[in-house]
């Protein structure tokens, strides 16, 4: 597989993440008789090997990686990761996913070798990002390029808090500690979060993504380690932080790296969005239309390392790895961990001398590369490469001791601890795991790469148990799971109001308002609050429909605005068109949706209406009297419409215009309805009784936005001391007005004026006690009381104290201004006057 001779044809297909540019590799290769793609990930090259196995059968593919190899006597497609490509077989198709990793400074030197040296004999394609076309145009000319479209659109949404991202938000931070720390964070404010980090194993990582793709959870915190091809249902990516250290120094993202990693928002044809979090700040206005319409400056360079390597000594080794490109467009990479490793290595004499030709070089350079999952390269790294090359060099066998190597995993095989001591030990094994599938370095080498795998396997499921843990409760993550394709969680809900989830108990529901359990800590209760949304939903529904056919009997208005259904209050009376026709507020809950609140409100709404037109029908019927074609006319029907504005009680002076013009049969008409003309103030009679009293006092006071009344009196009590801090507003509509030193319900002062006029008629009007029970006064009050209903003392000839009428005149209408000499009138009034 090399340049020279015939080239096959070969396709670069280019665009932006979510243009099925893997896809349509797949598709390509298996419609060959054989064929090999190599990924930038083993998570992915173990991906896409399930999904052709699914197709092909598991006799028929391969995987290769670093860490793995399942390769078939018959293996015709092998998946594998881009390092670990067998080169050496030749293939129909071969493929390259992410070829525009040739820039990246660690591993691109890998794909530039396979770009300019790796061919399928059929077909080759590379697939990637558009920013490395003119340099494939340029290293390979012969390369036909075929551009994808993104299927969705991309759209940067701004800044919002943390805890106001949208469900099915991927967060994006650039250390596993500020991993740790946002994922904190979410765990209390959204009930829970996966984690996905470049440091977990791929166990480990696919369990916490299946976590988030189950939708236990509904956000997912991670590195960069989620912009490289990961098939995920996210919506919207938010930037948590926008700097990254690279290996030597902190730096701003680049356009194109926050490019990939906001296109994992959307999936094939479903938009997705993007934006920043308040810790990160806003993204520059021009950098976002980059990223939006996929404009970025093209690569300048590729990664190089010389692939012709000289393996006739260690120090030859050295020097052909250090050798320079010879085309501008190619630049040679810093030295990796392998040539560190060579070189550190070479310092002992030693082994250096065992390395004394072609074949000790050799496999000296494949144990330098053997790699340090922790990113280190730590001396204990080197110290073991040493070991390893030693053991391989001494004897015939040339093979690893057995006990050493058991002594090494077994150390391992704990899985106590907490998660970094976790990491640490996954990145060991995995170690082990890729030296076990060098085969000819082990005496068994099947037995170990099982032992170093189910080692592996134990600590990642450890692991993930204890990510889960801490990041999200248990309960949580069980009943947070969102529905996909129409499913629900399973709910219940007992006689008692008792909420049962998926069999756990996490609350009760009354009316349309959901309790949580108190158990609950206050970390996960908006997780177990969105589990209960979502799992009663049927339960609320089918309440909505029976709130909707229930009589007007299993509601009530209560004299503090609430509105219950069954004795659970749901709602309040609010303004409504008029103080008549009020209207309903349904509680706060979350779990009615929009559609579900509109019902119950309307449906509160014409209880409410009901309500007011059997508790008040004789204002309602007085309402009525004007529009019914009756006799009620002209000052009788004025004064009809402003009771009923005043819902049954008006001051006397708001009404002295349209009292004087009534004629004796308004008032025989006006009395019929049940209007009293009292001497300070109007009122319908009936609107007096507590009953109807409560209620007008409630419409008053919302329609008017004053705060409810506390309370007013009692049915039984006719009148109340007048007080400092009363609802004076209240206890006037409520017919309790000032009266001296009480407030005097309407109807009772009425009742003592009569029996004080037929007292002065019968021989004199005097502070008899016999007047305290007809206003519930005491006896020293009536005086006072007397005096306040419009009577003042006088002493007769005996001295005997009496109390007369005061007498008022009455208003008399005014007299017409008289007109202006030069006014049209009087120069008309003059005519009429000369004939």
């Amino acid at each position: 597989m090399d340049l020279a001779g015939d080239r096959p044809r070969l396709t670069a297909v280019l665009g932006p993440t979510n243009t099925g540019k893997t896809h349509l590799a797949i598709e390509r290769m298996l419609g060959h008789a054989s064929g090999m793609i190599g990924f930038p990930l083993r998570l992915l090259a173990r991906e896409n090997y399930d999904r052709i196995v699914a197709i092909k059968g598991r006799a028929h593919v391969a995987l290769v990686t670093g860490e793995e190899k399942i390769i078939p006597p018959g293996a015709r497609w092998f998946l594998c990761t881009v390092e670990s490509m067998p080169l050496d077989r030749p293939v129909a198709f071969l493929g390259i996913d992410e070829i525009q990793l040739c820039a990246d400074p660690e591993r691109g030197h890998v794909f530039t070798d396979r770009l300019l040296h790796a061919r399928g004999h059929a077909e080759t394609m590379v697939m990637g990002a558009e920013t490395i076309r003119p340099l494939i145009r340029k290293l390979v000319p012969e390369a036909e390029f075929v551009t994808r479209p993104r299927f969705s659109e991309l759209t940067h949404t701004g800044m919002r808090k943390l805890t106001r991202l949208p469900p099915r938000s991927a967060i994006v931070v650039f250390s596993a500690t500020d991993v740790y720390e946002i994922a904190e964070l979410m765990r209390r404010t959204r009930g829970g979060t996966a984690v996905v980090l470049g440091a977990l194993s791929p166990r480990t990582r696919n369990a916490q993504v299946g976590l988030y793709q189950s939708g236990e959870v509904d956000y997912l915190v991670a590195t960069d380690a989620i912009g490289m091809g990961l098939n995920l249902d996210i919506d919207h990516v938010a930037f948590a932080r926008l700097t990254k250290f690279d290996g030597r120094f902190p730096r701003r993202l680049r356009a194109t790296e926050i490019a990939q990693i906001a296109g994992r928002a959307g999936r094939h044809m479903t938009n997705g969005t993007f934006g920043t979090t308040d810790e990160a700040g806003t993204l520059d206005e021009e950098l976002v239309d980059r990223v939006q319409n996929h404009r970025f400056d093209p690569l300048q360079t590729v990664m190089w390392r010389n692939a012709e390597l000289d393996f006739r000594s260690a120090a030859g080794l050295l020097r052909s790895l250090e050798r320079r490109p010879t085309r501008p467009e190619l630049r040679r990479m810093a030295e990796a961990d392998d040539q560190l490793s060579l070189g550190l290595l070479m310092r002992d004499a030693e082994l250096t001398e065992r390395a004394r030709n072609p074949a000790a070089v050799r496999l000296l350079w494949e144990v330098c590369q053997i790699p340090d999952f922790r990113k280190m390269l730590s001396d204990a790294h080197i110290r073991m490469q040493g070991q390893i090359f030693r053991q391989l060099t001494t004897g015939l066998a040339g093979r690893l001791d057995t006990d050493w190597v058991a002594e090494q995993v077994d150390r391992l095989d704990r899985t106590e601890g907490d998660i970094d001591a976790l990491v640490a030990r996954i990145s060991h094994i995995r170690t082990w795991t890729y030296i076990a599938h060098r085969g000819a370095w082990m005496a068994d080498p099947g037995h170990w790469q099982e032992r170093t795998r189910a080692v592996e396997d134990r600590l990642s499921d450890a692991l993930h148990e204890r990510l889960t843990q801490r990041f999200v409760d248990r309960r949580t993550a069980l009943l947070v799971r969102s529905m996909k394709a129409g499913g629900e969680l399973l709910a219940a809900v007992n006689a008692k109001g008792e909420v049962l989830v998926e069999g756990e108990h996490v609350g009760s529901i009354e009316g349309f308002a959901f309790y949580p359990d108190a158990t609950i800590e206050d970390d996960d209760l908006k997780a177990i609050r969105s589990a209960a949304r979502r799992a009663l939903k049927d339960e609320v529904a089918g309440r909505v429909g029976k709130l909707e056919a229930a009589p007007d009997e299993d509601l009530a208005l209560a004299a503090d605005g609430v509105l219950s259904w069954r004795g659970i209050g749901i709602g309040r009376i609010a303004a409504g068109p008029s103080p008549l026709a009020p209207a309903a507020r349904v509680r706060d809950t979350d779990l009615l949706d929009g559609a579900g609140r509109d019902r119950v409100a309307a449906r509160l709404t014409r209880f409410l209406a009901d309500h007011v037109a059997r508790e008040l029908q004789p204002l309602l019927r007085l309402r009525e009297a004007p529009l019914s074609g009756g006799e009620l006319q002209g000052a009788g029907r004025g004064i009809a419409f402003q009771l009923v504005e005043g819902l049954g009680l008006l001051p006397r002076r708001a009404l002295d215009g349209l009292i004087h013009a009534l004629t004796a049969a308004d008032r025989r008409q006006l009395s019929g309805f049940g209007v009293r003309f009292g001497p300070s103030h109007v009122y319908l009679a009936p609107m007096l009784k507590p009953r109807p009293t409560g209620l007008r006092v409630l419409l008053g006071a919302v329609a008017a936005g004053r705060p409810l009344p506390a309370a007013l009196p009692a049915p039984a009590r006719i009148s109340v001391p007048v007080e400092e801090g009363q609802d004076a507003a209240a206890l006037d509509l409520a017919g309790f007005v000032p009266c001296g030193p009480r407030r005097i319900r309407l109807d009772r002062i009425d009742a003592l004026r009569d029996a004080a006029e037929s007292r002065r008629r019968q021989g004199g009007l005097t502070a008899d006690p016999a007047l305290a029970p007809i206003v519930g006064c005491t006896v020293a009050e009536i005086p006072a009381i007397l005096q306040a209903a419009g009577y003042r003392p006088t002493q007769d000839d005996e001295g005997r104290v009496t109390y007369v009428p005061v007498k008022t005149r009455r208003p008399q209408a005014p007299r017409p201004a008289a007109a202006s000499a030069d006014s049209p009138f009087a120069k008309l009034a003059l005519l009429r006057r000369n004939g």
